[in-house]
């Protein structure tokens, strides 16, 4: 499969999950696990349209709070639609 033939979504998810290993200091692999087991995976992939327009940190909020909680942040900056 070519980098072209990848949609916007897929790239922005490897983008999103690439820097959020970085910014909690482990192995991109030990995080795609650890979201694969709590079955958030997809959901944070979903999140593509709200994550792309906003500050990065508000996703790894987000996020946190999938890990943490299995729900998505409670905040005016997160309306992913599946309140």
């Amino acid at each position: 499969m070519k980098l072209s033939q990848i949609d916007d979504e897929m790239l922005f998810f490897i983008y999103l999950l690439e820097h959020y290993a970085k910014f909690k200091n482990r192995f991109t692999g030990d995080v795609l696990q650890e979201w694969d087991k709590l079955g958030i995976t997809n959901e944070i992939y979903n999140g593509y349209f709200q994550y792309h327009q906003e500050r990065i940190e508000n996703a790894f909020d987000d996020i946190d709070s999938l890990v943490s909680t299995g729900k998505h942040l409670q905040s005016t900056h997160i309306h992913l639609g599946t309140e």
